[in-house]
């Protein structure tokens, strides 16, 4: 068989497959129901109080998730992404997955469908994730239809549960035997099913308090696998295939306090010897030999990033050294030689891999959605575990280009790569609405919906802030103390940032406001003072007594930057690219010039080019975006040097002078097919 670093996944399928933080203090009033929720000291977490993740008593997190229902996101620059996303895409996604099978999947298995089994080994997953956006949705306040469609999902999907507590609508009938098998669990996706169905059953209980679908995960676990499953001479061995079970194991444990879940993510991301795999296997799979003796991001990227996922969890709830030495070796790779400018990861199309370091191709670039997602989720735990700011600043990078770039203006289109070059004369159709291999959409979906559960942390010294848009919090410091947050800002438009604090009293506490690692030369204050201290890339820590109406002033530069890429990224020397805040810019060749096309163009650029950029916000366009214009050259080609080889000494090509237009790289191939890229040349002097 052809090795799996040379096939995507959709073709790989279908080829092998046919200290415990005692400070926290509960907010009076709340219900705890169904069971489930016990912290690891016995003290009952209510639902509502469960964030993205649920850190309370991990000892080994630095910082605590406020959950998403704490933090409503005021009108501005992601409300419009929130909106149409639950009145948009979630619809529309159901609607998809309907007409394509996806829940006849499992309705057949009772008798209610006639229709054959449809799409790949892991459809089912795409339900679940679904359903964790719908969570997420829910948990941001009660949408009563899609409430009820939720639970009308739910009741269909765990009525195929058998009484093993196996559920998968794939290995079924004549593929009973196939199950679990070693081959099975390297191309299967059994587990990963499983773990977004864990996944999906946490965020519909963090929204409703209904445990259905978790209870449904937590049996699979339960009575199918640890009977069975697992270290030990008289137990099968297990390899994750496509890690994703790792990180729902812990959640689970965090939720239910049942330590068995995070022994079995031990074992799981140690590797199992006894099942004999093939090191460009584990190699492709990211798992089944030990996570700590991994030296470098390679493989799937998914699967690597869900991985790392994974074995921070592991590291929170255990604080095993190894794992928190090799989770920060495999950052600075991932930072230093495999991340793309957007926060995409994932350079080759060939198994959707990571390349060599600072292989990073533009228009052959991969940069899966599910990838710059996986990236975000990582840098999420690695923030909590060392509140250290890089991390943020890596999570705003992937949220606003790589990731935002996934799903179109209008919340019904989706890209499934991102490259950073693209030309619509290849004949690929950039954004779709659907895909057989769908995981993209609803990933996309539920990161969106999550959102406000990432903009604060808390920890026992204050309050972290980590993102920047029109919102309020409503939750309380770690010592009880009710807390209200207000931001008022224009970001990412504008760098100017006001943030009110209303404590119910008086409270001394430390403010970490994070001053992004773009922006030089940052400004802070309080109540007019000017604080000093601010380092770009760090969080400046604001410790006093806060009283109602306190206010923090910032001030970030926005200068448009042009920044360049390592010279061993060999595709990006002697090209430029342009960000502006949090934002990567791009050219489309529909905003240039009459018969100006990108291929001919370089930037004009200096050691000093801000203050060669015009900025103009143009609301009509593209959902209102700040559009840059900068000068540049279009170059024509001549007969001298039109061969695809030509003398050193021919003629330089004759060019003029051309005003290049750049939108922010989110908004690209919303309107007509046209050419677009990132990497600029830069005109010769």
């Amino acid at each position: 068989m052809k090795s799996t670093r040379n096939v995507t996944r959709r073709k790989f399928i279908a080829t092998t497959a046919a200290a415990a933080a005692t400070s926290y203090l509960a907010r009076p009033g709340m219900s705890y129901a169904f069971g489930v929720g016990r912290a690891v000291d016995g003290t009952n977490l209510p639902w509502q109080d469960q964030g993205v993740l649920n850190l309370t008593n991990s000892p080994y997190a630095n910082l605590h998730s406020v959950p998403v229902r704490a933090v409503t996101i005021e009108e501005g620059f992601w409300s419009k992404r929130q909106k149409i996303n639950v009145e948009r895409s979630i619809p529309t996604m159901r609607e998809q997955l309907e007409n394509h099978g996806r829940m006849d999947n499992y309705r057949r298995l009772v008798g209610k469908s006639k229709e054959p089994q449809k799409g790949p080994v892991y459809s089912d997953s795409d339900i679940y994730k679904w359903i964790e956006a719908s969570g997420f949705a829910l948990q941001s306040g009660d949408i009563p239809k899609l409430h009820s469609l939720t639970a009308s999902m739910i009741k269909e999907v765990v009525a195929v549960q058998e009484p093993s507590g196996y559920l998968n609508t794939y290995y079924i009938e004549d593929k009973v035997s196939q199950r679990m098998l070693t081959h099975s669990q390297e191309v299967g996706h059994e587990l990963y099913n499983l773990g977004h169905m864990i996944q999906g059953g946490i965020a519909y209980y963090r929204a409703t308090g209904d445990s259905t679908l978790m209870d449904a995960g937590a049996k699979m676990v339960d009575e199918f696998l640890l009977p069975d499953f697992g270290r030990g001479p008289d137990k099968k061995p297990i390899v994750s295939g496509h890690p994703e079970i790792e990180m729902s194991l812990i959640e689970l444990y965090r939720t239910t306090g049942n330590k068995k879940y995070v022994e079995l993510a031990g074992y799981i991301l140690q590797g199992d010897a006894r099942m004999g795999i093939e090191r460009r296997h584990t190699i492709y799979m990211y798992s089944g030999t030990p996570f700590t003796q991994r030296t470098r991001l390679e493989g799937h990227a998914v699967r690597a990033m869900y991985a790392c996922c994974g074995a921070t969890d592991y590291y929170m709830e255990t604080g095993d050294r190894t794992y928190w030495r090799m989770l920060n070796h495999l950052w600075e790779d991932l930072s230093q030689h495999q991340m793309y400018i957007t926060g995409g990861v994932g350079a080759r199309a060939a198994g959707e891999a990571f390349g060599e370091p600072y292989e990073l191709p533009n228009a052959q670039g991969y940069g899966e959605s599910c990838a710059a997602i996986g990236n975000m989720m990582w840098n999420w735990r690695m923030l909590a575990a060392s509140g250290e700011a890089k991390h943020a600043d890596v999570i705003e990078r992937a949220l606003y280009n790589g990731i935002n770039s996934g799903m179109s203006l209008d919340g019904a289109l989706y890209c499934y790569r991102n490259p950073l070059a693209f030309d619509p004369d290849s004949g690929e159709t950039i954004r779709n609405p659907w895909y057989d291999t769908t995981c993209c959409p609803p990933n996309l979906e539920r990161t969106l919906a999550s959102l406000p559960g990432y903009f604060y942390s808390t920890s026992g010294d204050g309050v972290y802030v980590h993102l920047y848009d029109n919102s309020l919090l409503d939750w309380h410091l770690e010592n009880g103390t009710a807390l209200k947050i207000r931001q008022k800002t224009n970001y990412p438009w504008d760098g100017a940032t006001e943030i009110v604090l209303t404590p119910a009293q008086p409270t001394e506490f430390t403010f970490f406001v994070r001053i992004p690692g773009w922006s030089d030369n940052a400004k802070v204050s309080v109540n007019g003072k000017s604080i000093a201290g601010a380092v770009a890339g760090q969080y400046l820590p604001i410790r006093r007594k806060w009283s109602a109406g306190d206010a923090v002033t910032l001030q970030f530069n926005m200068a448009p930057q042009i920044l360049e890429a390592n010279a061993q990224v060999t595709e990006n020397y002697g090209r430029v690219a342009v960000q502006r805040g949090p934002l990567v810019y791009c050219m489309e060749q529909i905003d240039q010039g009459d018969g100006v096309a990108l291929k001919d163009v370089a930037l004009s650029a200096d050691r000093a080019p801000s203050a060669k950029f015009e900025e103009k916000f143009d609301k009509e366009l593209l959902g209102g975006v700040l559009v840059l214009r900068h000068n540049g050259a279009v170059y024509e080609e001549t007969a001298d040097r039109g061969s695809l080889y030509f003398s050193h000494n021919a003629p330089p090509p004759k060019s003029r002078p051309v005003q290049l237009t750049f939108i922010p790289y989110y908004a690209w191939a919303n309107r007509v097919p046209t050419p677009m890229q990132v990497w600029t040349p830069v005109a010769k002097a």
